[in-house]
């Protein structure tokens, strides 16, 4: 091998190992509307995918949309959970709602597809336009609580903001003290490829789980366009000074991992220690 070959070959080495250009792929946009209309901001919420317990709804669970819902409520805890990038036609997220339900939890899930022409992607694009999906996905988190703030059956003791993926970003970006913990699934509160900076917000005595797959293929260093040399893959560091902070890792999970039976045996202990709490 020549001198000329050799160095090539070390180069080509250098890219894959940083993830430097050539080795990220171009990612895809379709549609454009990344701000909700007067109209699309209420459906957010009456499209809801929303599960009932029996022990809200006095007979049996309920599973549906929010504007369906049961017209007579007793309160108790309530989990806003907000979707990834493919939305509420995710499958594991009824299946998760549903198991919630059966822990005597309701969920609501706003549905950001409400909006028509609503900008979906495959990753990697631009940074601002994740921002501009980021400042979409809080919209939402202010809309359904607005919402469940207006209903005599949600807890206001025992709310929790949880989501996945693209979700789980603008839950680790909220600071609201209205709710008693936080659920991030699947995201690294680290800076990366999908947003300019992390801002994961840290309430001390806010109970928050971070749980996320050790390869996460998005988040973690086996992304090789990441974009960041010195990421753990995961929410430690951010949450450093969190008092009630647990980050769990999962060796080989997929990236929707919310239904592995350890996440909700995981998911589980830290509901039922955070919605007690005084």
């Amino acid at each position: 091998m020549s001198v000329k070959q050799i160095a090539a070959a070390a180069l080509a080495v250098m890219m894959v190992g940083q993830g430097m250009a050539g080795a990220q792929p171009k990612g895809e946009v379709q549609g454009s509307a990344l701000e909700h209309t007067p109209s699309s901001s209420a459906a957010v919420v009456e499209g809801a995918n929303l599960a009932l317990p029996s022990a809200m709804t006095g007979t049996g669970a309920f599973f549906g949309k929010w504007r369906d819902r049961p017209s007579t409520l007793r309160p108790g805890p309530v989990v806003l959970f907000l979707h990834g990038s493919s939305g509420l036609k995710l499958a594991a997220i009824e299946e998760w709602q549903k198991w919630l339900s059966g822990l005597g939890i309701a969920s609501v899930a706003p549905d950001s597809f409400a909006l028509p022409d609503r900008l979906s992607y495959s990753s990697p694009i631009d940074k601002k336009t994740y921002e501009r999906i980021h400042a979409l996905r809080a919209s939402e988190v202010r809309l359904t609580l607005e919402a469940l703030r207006r209903t005599d059956w949600a807890d206001p003791q025992r709310l929790v903001l949880a989501g996945t993926s693209e979700g789980a970003t603008t839950v680790a970006r909220n600071g609201d003290e209205a709710f008693a913990a936080r659920l991030i699934y699947s995201w690294s509160c680290e800076d990366n490829y999908f947003v300019e900076a992390h801002g994961t917000r840290v309430l001390v005595e806010q109970p928050v789980l971070n749980v996320i797959s050790s390869s996460d293929p998005f988040f973690s260093t086996s992304n090789a366009w990441l974009g960041n040399a010195n990421a753990r893959g995961n929410c430690a560091a951010a949450l450093a000074s969190a008092r009630h902070a647990i980050v769990a890792l999962v060796p080989g999970a997929s990236h929707t991992l919310i239904n592995s039976p350890y996440v909700r045996a995981i998911t589980r202990g830290f509901l039922d220690v955070a919605l007690a709490r005084p």
